[in-house]
């Protein structure tokens, strides 16, 4: 038994060595989210929407930045309701930026980015929203909810409307109320969630392209994120991936200021085509292309460098050897597709749409790939 443990104990810390040199978390696991940088752009992975025992969560804000650290991301916020503090008689607190100064201090051995944030809770509407990058919780805290978005801009926050699909009417549709729509006119609300928890509000998306908002995307999370999320392998968070200079908070800040995020919810991309075609070239990279001695099919060989599994339709007008037109590519595996191409070519202009990407409420966006082909 012993042998047994002390071969888990190795191959657990080359593992960890492993994900070291790669530049992600010590502490990520093997299912940790994963995604390519951009041109001009760091993709930082991110969950801005968080709950401890400091609201209605169950647990302590330590265990949201080590969750964290093994999914790999590299910023969150715990944003504990301002107005809704069930446990108050279990763990009386007076200030309500603690959540946040604990998690800086479980943070400050590692690179994650803890950025300080809070929910104001009403009714719907306005609903609930997260104000982040905020200098002090307490001064939210008005009985007049103008008061607080007063306030939040007035601490220069980023504020965001959340699941704003849970309405009055119990239909899970979003409505831009008129409530909402005047904070938006007075830059009061910058981004909106489109996807909560495990829910994708394609109503929500709709309003994002209409009123220029940031898309957003959180896990919500009040119990254990393995709990939630992860009872199968493949399973994560919803994240938001914020396209940032580099890690610093002003720099994720003006990125998100910009609407320069992608959605990734349930092994789906979700963006505006400026930064998600970008990404899904930077995810599916060509390795290379060539023809087999005395061949006339060409064979690519795709990486894909995401933890994302990407599912493509072949819209190029060259059909494949092994599969009909819909291709699937393994999230951080390699590929070799071999097209029928009747003649040698040096040049392949593979033309593919991605079905588990969304670029408007009802379409997914297409690509272009420019291929050289390698002559022997």
């Amino acid at each position: 038994m012993k042998k047994i443990i002390v071969t888990v104990h190795i191959l657990c810390m080359v593992g960890i060595s492993v994900l070291a040199q790669e530049g992600q978390h010590s502490h990520a696991l093997g299912t940790s989210l994963q995604f390519p940088n951009i041109p001009g752009y760091e993709t930082l992975k991110c969950d801005f929407h968080q709950h401890t025992v400091f609201s209605d969560g169950d647990v302590w804000p330590s265990i949201r930045v080590r969750e964290a650290l093994m999914d790999n991301l590299d910023a969150i916020s715990l944003t504990e309701h301002l107005e809704y503090q069930p446990h108050l008689g279990d763990i009386p607190h007076k200030d309500r930026n603690r959540s946040f100064q604990i998690a800086l201090k479980e943070a400050k051995d590692h690179s994650l980015v803890i950025i300080k944030g809070s929910e104001i809770t009403r009714t719907m509407p306005p609903g609930h929203s997260n104000a982040i990058f905020i200098e002090d919780a307490n001064k939210l805290l008005a009985n007049d909810y103008k008061e607080s978005f007063r306030e939040a801009n007035r601490q220069h926050a980023f504020v965001f409307w959340n699941h704003p699909y849970e309405t009055p009417k119990n239909d899970n549709i979003s409505y831009l109320y008129d409530v909402n729509k005047q904070l938006m006119d007075s830059n009061y609300v910058h981004g909106i969630e489109i996807v909560n928890t495990h829910t994708f509000s394609k109503e929500a998306l709709q309003i994002a392209f209409d009123k220029n908002l940031t898309l957003m995307g959180t896990s919500d999370v009040h119990g254990l994120i393995d709990w939630d999320y992860k009872m199968n392998a493949k399973g994560h968070r919803p994240i938001t991936l914020v396209f940032s200079k580099d890690r610093k908070i002003d720099n994720i800040k003006s990125a998100l200021f910009d609407h320069r995020t992608v959605v990734h919810y349930d092994n789906t991309l979700i963006g505006r085509d400026s930064l998600l075609i970008p990404l899904i070239n930077a995810c599916l990279e060509i390795k290379s292309a060539f023809y087999e001695p005395k061949s006339l099919v060409l064979s690519v060989v795709v990486a894909n460098n995401s933890s994302c599994d990407f599912i493509l339709q072949n819209q190029s007008k060259f059909s494949l050897v092994e599969s009909t037109d819909i291709i699937q590519i393994p999230g951080k595996e390699t590929v070799t597709l071999n097209f029928r191409t009747r003649e040698k070519l040096n040049q392949f202009d593979w033309k593919f749409s991605v079905l588990n990407a969304v670029n408007t409420p009802e379409t997914h966006p297409f690509v272009t790939k420019i291929i050289q082909v390698k002559q022997y």
